[in-house]
């Protein structure tokens, strides 16, 4: 499990350094996003990768790569908004906004440990198309939970999901790079 958190954080840096990257171009626009915004822009990501999975013709030069990032640093961006709230200006300094990153990543690591322990590292004998269909189950849920106000009767929170979500886009990043490596 060792080589698994150490694979996790070589993909969460790389996913990190574009968000600091995006901080200095963009700031912290995304502040103003409500949590629907953010969910639907990343099920416009998760539908891009099922797309691409399922054609072969590809008529803009990004691969699913680019788009799991994307699900991931989205869905980091809602759970700070879940923290925060919601603001009419951006009210982040960039170095703030990366270090909630840090703090929400740190959090969804863990629960991926804990996960993978009881699961027995199972996602590494699972597709990349499962896990972009798990993804896409995931914020079903999630527009399911905002419709209902965020109120839920005997399930995970929008939070949980989010963190699925990242730790499934993590999984297929580690796929992805070790069926690289092996060609």
């Amino acid at each position: 499990m060792q080589h698994t958190a150490t694979q996790y954080d070589e993909v969460i840096q790389e996913c990190r350094d574009l968000y600091e990257k995006k901080m200095k171009d963009y700031g912290c626009a995304w502040r103003i996003l409500r949590l629907p915004s953010l969910t639907d822009q990343i099920f416009i990501k998760a539908q891009r990768i099922r797309s691409l999975q399922e054609n072969n013709i590809r008529k803009v030069d990004e691969g699913e790569k680019s788009e799991f990032i994307g699900i991931i640093n989205y869905s980091i961006m809602a759970l700070i908004q879940l923290e925060l709230g919601v603001v009419d200006q951006p009210d982040l300094e960039a170095s703030k906004a990366v270090e909630l990153y840090d703090k929400h990543i740190a959090e969804t690591k863990q629960l991926m440990l804990n996960k993978n322990h009881d699961y027995g590292e199972a996602w590494r004998d699972m597709r990349i198309s499962s896990l972009t269909d798990l993804i896409l189950q995931k914020l079903l849920r999630i527009k399911s939970i905002e419709d209902n106000k965020g109120k839920t009767l005997v399930s995970e929170g929008i939070d949980a999901n989010y963190q699925d979500m990242i730790n499934y886009s993590v999984f297929a990043l580690i796929h992805m790079s070790e069926t690289k490596k092996a060609s």
